[in-house]
Order: structure tokens, then sequence, then C-alpha cells
């Protein structure tokens, strides 16, 4: 139960939430367009069963992304992902995958649909979670990212109308889901088990300096982080608005 009192805990549990919401709007549609020709009564089983099947798929696969976050350069391939990911949410690809989704008459084979749908588009979603919950640290990490996930299913499912409408008023939001994968993208950059040795949060830890010093570092690579996928986003908006003019 100490978990629940630490505040990096509470911080990481809002962004993996943050996380879901920003890059698990996909879910919500297309469980819609996997559901919508069941019969009503068995819409909302079906709905309920694919997301249950979609959920514990991506606890399995961000278990073993936690796994191999300890294998050397993984995380910096992860911190890229994280970047390149944020990007793209702050500009988007004018591409519609969903047109792909079959909807289907028969409840099981709805929920296949959903699962199947979900493990193709759920990449993005285990990277940057599995990175949000490193930055806790210790035992705390498959806790952490199994109550992230809970919270959100509710968000993902009945909410997702209400969040799209609030992206689409303030775009700010978007921004800043954006600049968070970059931020997470920094942190976990700078503690890959390969460059451990070469940043000065390693050295500084072997020569007793104060946690202060050592989280000024980390925080600053995912100030980084942040600033540099805005950046990007933004360069990447204005040339696609000139091309277009």
């Amino acid at each position: 139960m100490d978990q629940f009192m630490n505040a990096e805990f509470w911080i990481a549990v809002g962004q993996i939430i943050m996380i879901d919401i920003l890059l698990g709007g996909d879910n919500a549609v297309v469980i819609a367009l996997a559901c919508r020709k069941l019969p009503p009564k068995q819409r909302t089983q079906g709905i309920l069963w694919g997301t249950a099947g979609a959920i514990l798929l991506r606890v399995v696969l961000i278990f073993f992304a936690l796994t191999l976050l300890a294998i050397p350069y993984l995380k910096i391939v992860g911190a890229v992902l994280l970047v390149w990911i944020g990007v793209k949410l702050l500009a988007p690809d004018d591409e519609d995958d969903h047109g792909s989704i079959d909807a289907s008459d028969k409840l099981w084979a709805a929920v296949k649909t959903v699962i199947v749908a979900d493990l193709v588009m759920s990449v993005d979603n285990v990277i940057a979670i599995a990175g949000a919950a490193e930055s806790v640290g210790g035992d705390h990490k498959m806790p952490l990212v199994i109550f992230g996930l809970l919270v959100s299913i509710p968000i993902i499912v009945w909410g997702s109308q209400l969040v799209i409408k609030l992206m689409d008023r303030f775009p700010a939001i978007i921004t800043i889901g954006g600049m968070l994968l970059g931020w997470i993208a920094g942190t976990m950059a700078v503690t890959d088990p390969a460059v451990l040795g070469f940043v000065p949060t390693e050295a500084a830890a072997k020569a007793g300096a104060p946690a202060e010093v050592i989280d000024t570092v980390r925080y600053g690579a995912g100030l980084a982080g942040a600033l540099l996928v805005l950046a990007m986003g933004v360069l990447i908006k204005r040339r696609r608005l000139a091309a277009a003019g």
C-alpha cells in the first residue's frame, strides 16, 4: 500500500490515463465498427467482451515491454519511437485505417475483430505506457500499469465522444499529450543501461550527489524531449500547409 502514498505513482497513473485517452481514441471507433451489425441485445456484450480482451492483451504486451526495456539500447529505440508517436499526434496523417474493420453479426466474431484490431493498433500505447511506468521503478510497475488501464477503460469506452469533443474544442490537450510523450522519451533514454555510464545521473549517484542533482538531469532530458516533439510537430504542420497552399 505504500506505493499509493507515493507522488510519483500518482503522476505516472495520470500519465497512463492521458496516454490511453489520447492514443486510445481509435479503440472506441474500432469497437463501434466491429459491433455495429450485432443485434441490439448482443451489442453491449460485444463491446464489454471485446474491451476486456483488448485490455488483457495489452497488459500482457506491456509486461513483455517492461521486461525488454532492461536490455541495452531498447530504451533508446523506445524513446525514438515515442518521439515519432508524439509528432504524429501533433501532425496526424490524413489516412484513415478504419475502413478495413469488418463488422459481424456474430458475437464472438465481433469480439475477435476488436481484439485483433486492437493488437495491431496497440504498439504506440504499449511503448508509451511502459515508458511512463518506468519512471516509478521497483515492484510498482505492473500494479501501476494495471491500475492505470482499469481507470482508463470507462473513459475510453463510455467517455470517448466527450473526450473527442474536448480535443476539438481545446487543441492544447493534444499538444500537451504529444509533449508528454516527448517528456517520457527523454527521461527513458537517459536511463538506458547502455548509456547510464555516460550520463551525469550515474556519475552523480556514485559520487553521492543529492537527489535534486540527479532529478535535474532526468527532468532536463524530459524537457528536451517534449520541446523536440513540439518543434518537429509544428515544423511538419507548417510544411504541409505550405505545400497545400
